[in-house]
C-alpha cells in the first residue's frame, strides 16, 4: 500500500514545481483570458484567491521570522573574548560586502530605470493597482531633511505597536539589541532560557516558512495567472528589463566587486572560484545558502586549504547574515516597484531602502524564495502595498538561483580574506606579546 510520503517523494523539486506553475499560470492568463469561468465561478477570482492567500502566509510570518532569526544570530555568536579579531574582521567584511552590493545595484536600477518604458510607469502593464491619492501624497511628502527621522523610526516607543503596524526597522534594532544583551548575560540559569525560547522560535518560523513555501507553487500559479490574466503578455516584456538590472549588478558585484577583494589580499579570483565551483552549482541548483553550507566548506577546506577553525567559524555565520545577492535583489525591486508606481523617491526614501535592505538582508533565512519576505519588509517601509511583488514572481524563481550563487561566493571569498588575514596578524600580534 502506497504511502502518502512515498507519494511526496516521487514529486520534482519545489524549483520545478515552481517553474512548471509559472508556465501553466502565465499559459492559463493568456489563453483563458481575464473573462473565463468555471461551473459559473470566475477564475480570475480563483487566482486571486490563490496568490492572496500565499501572500498572506507570507505576511504571516514576517515580524516573528525576522524578530527571531536576528536574536538567535546575535546570541549565535562566541563571547566577547572568543570572538576576537576574526569575529571583528567577519562582521566587518559581511558589513561592506553586503552594501556595495546594495549600492551596485541601486546605481543600475537609477541608470537602467526598469520601471518607465519610455518614460511611463509599467504598473499598469504589471496589474499593479493604481495607489490612491492619499497614498502618494503621503509617500511624496517625505524630503531629506527627514532623513532623522529614519532613525527616530528605529527606536519604536511600543515595540507590540511597531509590530502591529509593520515598523520593521524599529524591530530589527530591537532584535539586534535583545541579542546583545542575551549575548552579555548568557551564563545566567534564567537567561538561557530565554535564550532557547528565541531559538525555538526561529526554527518553528523555518518549519512554517518551509511549509508554506511548499504550497508556494500553487499560491504563484494564482499569482501569474491573475496578472497574465489582466494584462497578457505585456507583463513579461515590461519584467525584461528588471530581470536585466538584476542579473547585471549581481555580475558587477561578483565579477569586480569581490574579485578586487581578494585580489588587494593577495588570492587568486580564478583559482578561488574554481576552487568554490561546486558550491556554487549547488546554490545555483538549490537556491538556498544553508543547504549549500556543507558542499562550500567542504570546497573551502579540502581544496582552497583553508581550516575548520576558519570555516566552521565563518561560513555558518555567513549563511546567516551576508546575502550580499539578497540584499541587492531587494533594493533592486523596492526601486523598481516604486518606478512602476510612477513614484520619485527622495534621498531619504532611497537611503530607508538601502538600510531595511541591510538589515533585512540580515535575517533573511537561507531558503529558497525567503527574500520575499524581505521584500515585503522594504515595501512597508517606503508606504508600498506588499501585494505589490506578485508581479515579480513570474521572473523570481532564475533570481533566486542567481542571488543565492552571489551569496555563497561572497561567503567562501570572506574565508579566503578571513583566513588570509589571520595568517598575516597572527605572528606579527605573537611577536609582540612575546616582547612584553
Amino acid at each position: 500500500m502506497k504511502t502518502r510520503g512515498s507519494f511526496l517523494k516521487r514529486l520534482p523539486p519545489l524549483h520545478i514545481q515552481i517553474a512548471a506553475a509559472m508556465l501553466l499560470g502565465a499559459a492559463c492568463g493568456i489563453f483563458l483570458g481575464p473573462d473565463a469561468a468555471l461551473a459559473g465561478i470566475p477564475l480570475k477570482s480563483v487566482y486571486h484567491f490563490l496568490g492572496t492567500a500565499f501572500i498572506n502566509a507570507l505576511k504571516m510570518i514576517i515580524v516573528p521570522l525576522i524578530l527571531s532569526s536576528i536574536i538567535t544570530g546575535v546570541t549565535g555568536m562566541k563571547s566577547g573574548e572568543e570572538l576576537g579579531r576574526m569575529g571583528a574582521f567577519t562582521i566587518v567584511y559581511y558589513m561592506v560586502t553586503s552594501l556595495a552590493a546594495i549600492l551596485a545595484g541601486l546605481f543600475l536600477v537609477q541608470l537602467i530605470k526598469p520601471g518607465l518604458i519610455d518614460g511611463l510607469p509599467v504598473g499598469h502593464d504589471l496589474g499593479l493597482d493604481s495607489l490612491s491619492q492619499e497614498v502618494v501624497e503621503k509617500i511624496s511628502s517625505h524630503h531629506s531633511s527627514e532623513l532623522a527621522n529614519v532613525f527616530l523610526r528605529m527606536i519604536p516607543t511600543n515595540i507590540f505597536k511597531a509590530a502591529a503596524e509593520g515598523q520593521m526597522l524599529g524591530i530589527i534594532f530591537f532584535g539586534v539589541i535583545s541579542g546583545l544583551a542575551l549575548l552579555r548575560l548568557r551564563t545566567e540559569r534564567a537567561i538561557q532560557t530565554v535564550t532557547r525560547f528565541w531559538d525555538g522560535l526561529f526554527k518553528v518560523m523555518m518549519l512554517m516558512t518551509e511549509w508554506i513555501m511548499k504550497f508556494s507553487p500553487i499560491g504563484i500559479f494564482g499569482l501569474v495567472a491573475g496578472v497574465t490574466a489582466s494584462t497578457g503578455v505585456s507583463a513579461f516584456s515590461s519584467l525584461a528589463w528588471f530581470f536585466t538590472t538584476v542579473i547585471a549588478a549581481l555580475a558587477l558585484h561578483s565579477l569586480i566587486t569581490l574579485p578586487a577583494l581578494l585580489i588587494s589580499w593577495g588570492i587568486n579570483p580564478l583559482k578561488h572560484s574554481k576552487a568554490v565551483l561546486p558550491a556554487l552549482v549547488t546554490a545555483f541548483s538549490t537556491a538556498s545558502s544553508s543547504a549549500t553550507l556543507p558542499v562550500t566548506m567542504e570546497c573551502l577546506e579540502k581544496t582552497a586549504r583553508i581550516p575548520n577553525r576558519i570555516t566552521s567559524f565563518v561560513l555558518p555565520l555567513g549563511a546567516t547574515v551576508n546575502m550580499d545577492g539578497t540584499a541587492l535583489y531587494e533594493c533592486v525591486a523596492a526601486m523598481f516597484l516604486a518606478q512602476a508606481y510612477g513614484l520619485h523617491l527622495s534621498f531619504a526614501q532611497q537611503f530607508t531602502v538601502v538600510l531595511t535592505a541591510l538589515l533585512t538582508s540580515v535575517g533573511v533565512a537561507g531558503i529558497p524564495a525567503a527574500s520575499l519576505v524581505a521584500i515585503a519588509v522594504i515595501l512597508g517601509t517606503i508606504g508600498l502595498p506588499a501585494e505589490a511583488i506578485a508581479p515579480l514572481l513570474v521572473v523570481d524563481r532564475v533570481l533566486d538561483m542567481c542571488r543565492t550563487s552571489v551569496n555563497v561566493f561572497s561567503d567562501s571569498c570572506g574565508a579566503a580574506i578571513i583566513y588570509r588575514i589571520e595568517k598575516d596578524t597572527a605572528p606579527r600580534l605573537s611577536r609582540r606579546e612575546g616582547a612584553t
